[in-house]
């Protein structure tokens, strides 16, 4: 996956050029839609998805909702696509048996200690996870954009840093549908991070949306705590993690970003030694990369774990809860 391009942040000259080929982008998922046939879950379908391309911090979020509906009593599962892998059919992720290449890097990563299946295909992950038997609700990550799984609550997770971009669609800007059609698909919205963009007051203001902040796990800065740090990071904002990394106390020396789910080659990660080695300074990236690095380079390369923290997280749970019963209601007298 390539990096964002600069142009996505605004309606210049190169954006405008993309709009044409936007227009064909948009009457494919319009025609996509209409053709779909949409399936049912025998369980409830809580969807967390991006309406932009790019990292939003989604995947904290997903954790933070598998790990509160097992405190709440469900027996969640994380259903994904499970990009970057190579799986092509449903497949259990066992962080012990698979890597990155096999399952990709957000699902083993989610997959420590929680419930992960990758499935290119949703709903025949839907069907693997109702054959087996002891699940009662699915955590989709990702797939707003997806119509053949049917969805009982969409959640739309915004970066507040760039919002929207140039509220343009793809290639011509970062949007993956019209934007119209993408605020009509979700039910919550989350916005990660300070709202830079305007997005509460403006586009999102009939949403009430929920605020959310990244924390990084500070006891990892701690025990590094003056050594020269080279920060790399291939995530859709890895400038993020950078700020994360400086803000947290980090003695950051270095920082180089790479395009989202980069495969690190052994040419880059002797390069990144290189550099780390000159400068005196200790690798770190964020846990995203690391379980993508080969098992040979993780020991002497540290991680920097973050979690979700919601400044309103009853009203995000009480959407949840709502869905689940409504869907598990229907379903029933169904």
């Amino acid at each position: 996956m390539i990096k964002s391009p600069e142009f996505w942040n605004n309606k210049g000259l190169i954006s405008t050029l993309f709009l044409p080929l936007s227009g064909f982008w948009g009457l494919a998922g319009t025609l996509r839609n209409l053709l779909a046939t949409q399936s049912h879950a025998e369980m409830p379908v809580i969807c967390i998805g991006n309406l932009t391309v790019g990292g939003t911090g989604k995947t904290p979020v997903v954790a933070y909702l598998y790990d509160w509906c097992k405190q709440a009593g469900y027996s969640p599962v994380i259903l994904s696509r499970g990009y970057g892998g190579n799986s092509t059919k449903p497949l259990w992720v066992d962080p012990q048996v698979h890597d990155s290449s096999r399952c990709g890097d957000e699902p083993l990563m989610l997959a420590d200690g929680r419930d992960v299946i990758v499935a290119r295909d949703r709903v025949a992950g839907a069907s693997a996870i109702s054959t087996r038997g002891i699940h009662d609700l699915i955590l989709m990550d990702d797939g707003l954009q997806n119509p053949f799984l049917k969805k009982d609550l969409s959640i739309g997770v915004f970066d507040g840093a760039v919002g929207i971009g140039n509220g343009r669609l793809i290639p011509a800007g970062p949007l993956r549908s019209t934007l119209r059609r993408g605020l009509a698909d979700i039910d919550v919205a989350l916005i990660n991070g300070k709202d830079e963009t305007g997005l509460a007051p403006t586009i999102l203001k009939n949403l009430s949306p929920v605020h959310a902040s990244l924390r990084p796990n500070r006891a990892v800065i701690d025990e590094l705590g003056s050594i020269p740090l080279l920060a790399f990071a291939g995530i859709g904002r890895p400038e993020r993690f950078f700020v994360t990394v400086r803000q947290s106390g980090g003695n950051l020396v270095r920082w180089l970003a790479f395009a989202d789910h980069h495969t690190y080659s052994q040419h880059d990660l002797l390069k990144l030694q290189e550099d780390a080695s000159r400068l005196g300074a200790r690798l770190i990236t964020t846990q995203k990369d690391w379980v993508r690095l080969p098992s040979e380079w993780r020991e002497n390369i540290s991680f920097l774990p973050v979690t979700i923290e919601l400044d309103n997280s009853a009203r995000l749970t009480a959407a949840v809860t709502t869905a689940i019963t409504a869907a598990q209601r229907s379903k029933v007298h169904g």
